[in-house]
């Protein structure tokens, strides 16, 4: 097992992870920019290197720095959180290189699941059902005519290197193919630097389903079940929950089958998540996120299995510490991301909270890196903190949230509890029946 772990983070999730190395008798590294040197993580890890400036590329991005900070303090692993360099698979070679363990997946499926064009291609291989589309990324306007057409209308044109809705839109008709091409080009050029797309089938109103998985490099494969993150605004998450109130037991059984054979045949290791469509009882796999998820709490609350322990474990080089059989799902989970925006129109709220009072009881957690009198810098995403509740049944798991909501206090900043708290007293979320369009649709004032 580790020695020290240096957390490449910042935020709730560099907290998360300093926690269960502590729980595991790891000594931690937090490395921080200068906006960070007051952050909670920071002041509770083992010790500390400052890395650079506010901005990300200058710091949090700064791949020698960060290397460097881990020889120097002696560091021989590195876990990457989410964001950021946690799914930069030529970071997770030099780490390597430099004798640290990297803690995810290899830099080759890092790699291949971060190019969405062989992350199809590959798990199409590996047994994974996929969205009808181009078979590779579209060469020209009459290649992108002639699959439209043979797949039929609306299509979905996608960014091959992209993410968070970024260098993503619809064509309607063959009339609108050629523009909405030519800004879905433009828009992943300047964000990723690369204006390689494909094309897939448009689906209407489908759910957005996960799929958590664990491998350990030793052929063992367990699931931890699905997720349910169809409330999504711009692409971006807003609420979780697990497990789905969209899927029976028969679709539950399916999904974790076909899911755990295919990341066996790949010769996956370390944690995973398998993201798909689901609409009229059949899956489609969109994407693969190779590293933790903002989301994955709901799945620790129904299941009791430490995630992030896992991680750390199989990355020693330890087999998986459950079997497929230990897995059993308890009651349901929500989370709901509570980010420093103002509420109505989303825009950021950054400064200085004046009175913080997170909400408590019986199976509520918050993890959060805020505390009273802490500035939220405007350098760096504006999630500050997940409200994650657990209950007994989906309905009691609803009555608890809404407790838990009333009683969660974040003042000097605006955030979205508000808009968390409408959301879960609408009827379609009541009852389960919303999709990946209906929460833009409610913004928007639609429903």
């Amino acid at each position: 097992m580790f020695d020290k772990v240096l957390i490449a983070n910042r935020g709730e999730i560099a907290l998360r992870i300093h926690r269960a190395c502590r729980e595991m008798g790891i000594s931690t590294v937090a490395v921080h920019s200068t906006a960070d040197e007051n952050a909670m993580h920071v002041r509770l890890a083992d010790e500390s290197v400052c890395i650079g400036p506010p901005s990300p590329a200058d710091s949090y991005l700064n791949i020698p720095a960060i290397v460097s900070a881990a020889m120097i303090t002696g560091a021989d692993a590195i876990h990457p959180g989410y964001g950021f360099l946690s799914e930069n698979a030529q970071f997770a070679e030099i780490v390597e290189a430099h004798g640290i363990t990297f803690i995810g997946p290899s830099p080759d499926h890092i790699r291949m699941m971060g190019d969405k064009v062989a992350a199809k291609k590959a798990v199409k291989a590996a047994g994974l059902p996929v969205v009808p589309g181009s078979e590779g990324a579209v060469e020209d306007i009459g290649d992108a005519l002639k699959i439209a057409e043979e797949i039929g209308y609306p299509v979905l044109i996608k960014a091959s290197a992209g993410g968070g809705g970024r260098g993503m839109k619809v064509a309607e008709s063959a009339d609108t193919l050629e523009e909405m091409i030519t800004l879905a080009k433009r828009e992943s050029k300047a964000a990723f630097g690369n204006d390689e797309m494909y094309m897939e089938k448009y689906l209407a109103n489908p759910r957005h389903i996960e799929l958590q998985v664990v491998a350990d490099g030793h052929g063992n494969v367990v699931h931890l079940g699905e997720r349910d993150c169809s409330l999504q605004r711009n692409h971006q998450k807003v609420l979780e929950e697990a497990p789905s109130p969209a899927l029976n037991a028969e679709e539950r059984a399916r999904l974790g089958r076909v899911g755990t054979e295919a990341i066996r045949n790949l010769g996956y290791r370390n944690v995973g998540t398998i993201e798909f469509l689901y609409e009229n009882g059949e899956f489609y796999f969109i994407e693969m996120n190779t590293r933790l998820q903002v989301e994955h709490p709901v799945t620790e609350m129904v299941t009791g299995i430490d995630i992030v322990r896992e991680m750390i474990r199989v990355a020693s080089g330890a087999p998986l510490s459950l079997t497929q059989e230990d897995v059993e799902l308890q009651g349901h989970a929500i989370e709901c991301r509570i980010n420093a925006e103002n509420p109505v129109t989303f825009a950021p709220s950054p400064g200085k909270l004046v009175d913080y009072h997170p909400p408590g009881g019986l199976g509520v957690r918050v993890d959060s890196g805020i505390y009273s009198g802490y500035s939220v810098p405007p350098n760096y995403d504006s999630l500050i903190a997940k409200l994650i509740v657990h209950g007994g049944s989906r309905n009691e798991c609803l009555m608890r949230l809404r407790r838990a909501l009333e009683e969660f206090v974040i003042t000097g900043i605006q955030t979205t509890i508000p808009l968390h708290q409408e959301l879960v007293a609408q009827q379609d979320f009541i009852n389960g029946d919303y999709d990946i369009r209906w929460l833009e649709a409610f913004v928007a004032g639609d429903r």
